[in-house]
């Protein structure tokens, strides 16, 4: 089979976090399967281009990645150059998955599919959630929605990779056909140590944003009455982290964060093992790569209810599920705190349960029957 994926950027730009990695390995698993698998990119790179010739197909990780010119910045990444590329070659595909939604390049891209007769799949990523559908430019996008993106949509086929993203897509549009599989993670092997921290320790993993709850974590970490160190790793806008720095000094808990900056492969999985707990207090969250990352690392979570993650955790019992509220935050994280037993068993299990849900070689086929089908 030969598909195409379309997404605004790919590897190396591991600055957009999760998604890069999810879609390389979707990619990644279909090509060693045999499958002719192509990317067609942009060079972006956060507020930079990556340093790869415009135009120019590499061979990454055994996919032909094609990066195009962008001629805006995050996060329209408009490319005249790719939508002319796909034009005239869409029709060599048997399949197009299309990742993201919302940005000016992959609802342009999904249009040309459509008037060239391609099966086209449409993975939103999150972007058609009722807090994405109301934040930011709320009026614009609905306006973008009423006009023509609903007829686009509505035309392709929706991939959903958590229950609560399938059920905001069928809620979406009437008899919207799509399907539901989960994120595809690279989880290394990894012996689990043993958690030695002197004070108990609490981590924060993802991109530094205001939809992270990042504020509500602070405030119920200075409402604590044990000792507790939180490290937060991950990169964001300079001013928005000065402004989460600020507010650690007025809730004079400035001396119990570590702040670790972006963290590479090893030295991700290196902290996730090492705390006693990881936490993700999200106003939306389409799915959360870190959170199965950190239960591979034996290291128990904590999550708001809007993770989409959140029933899975609930279900296998592999940590807490809170509200947006300071107090029921504050709450789970003195369970957590209290409830060694259960972070042990966690750690003794976690990487087990995430074998059995997120095996990588059954999801890659579950995904080719299901372009096989479409």
């Amino acid at each position: 089979m030969k598909i195409l994926h379309i997404v605004p950027s790919y590897k190396p730009a591991y600055v957009y976090g999760g998604p890069i990695e999810s879609v390389a390995r979707l990619c990644e698993g279909l090509a060693a399967q045999g499958h002719d698998v192509d990317v067609f990119t942009t060079t972006a790179n956060g507020k930079t281009e990556l340093d790869i010739a415009p135009g120019s197909t590499v061979d990454v990780d055994g996919v032909n990645v094609t990066y195009f010119k962008r001629i805006t910045k995050d996060p329209t990444h408009v490319s005249p150059a790719l939508w002319k590329h796909l034009f005239y070659h869409v029709k060599e595909y048997d399949v197009v998955h299309i990742h993201s939604w919302w940005n000016i390049l992959v609802m342009v891209a999904a249009k040309i599919c459509l008037l060239k007769g391609a099966k086209t799949i449409i993975a939103p990523r999150g972007m058609l959630s009722g807090y994405i559908f109301n934040s930011g430019n709320s009026k614009a996008k609905k306006l973008m929605h009423k006009f023509f993106g609903r007829s686009i949509l509505s035309k392709s086929f929706f991939h959903a990779t958590s229950e609560a993203e399938y059920k905001e897509c069928i809620s979406l549009i009437d008899n919207w056909k799509g399907f539901m599989l989960p994120n595809i993670l690279s989880l290394p092997e990894l012996k689990i140590a043993d958690k030695n921290n002197d004070v108990f320790t609490v981590i924060f993993m993802s991109r530094i944003h205001p939809k992270k709850g990042i504020e509500i974590l602070l405030k119920a970490i200075a409402n604590l009455n044990f000792a507790v160190k939180l490290k937060i790793a991950g990169s964001g806008e300079d001013e928005y982290i000065t402004k989460l720095k600020q507010l650690a000094g007025d809730f004079n808990i400035a001396d119990k964060i570590e702040w670790l900056g972006w963290q590479n492969r090893e030295q991700k999985f290196k902290e996730l093992m090492n705390a006693d707990l990881f936490a993700l207090i999200s106003y939306n969250e389409n799915f959360a790569n870190v959170v199965i990352e950190s239960l591979h690392a034996g290291t128990a979570t904590i999550v708001s209810e809007h993770v989409a993650l959140s029933d899975f955790v609930e279900k296998n019992d592999l940590g807490w599920v809170t509200t947006l509220d300071v107090d029921n935050v504050t709450a789970k994280l003195t369970d957590a705190y209290h409830d060694q037993a259960k972070r042990d068993r966690i750690a003794k299990d976690g990487s087990y349960i995430i074998a059995k849900y997120f095996s990588a070689d059954k999801l890659i086929s579950d995904y080719f029957n299901i372009y096989t089908s479409i």
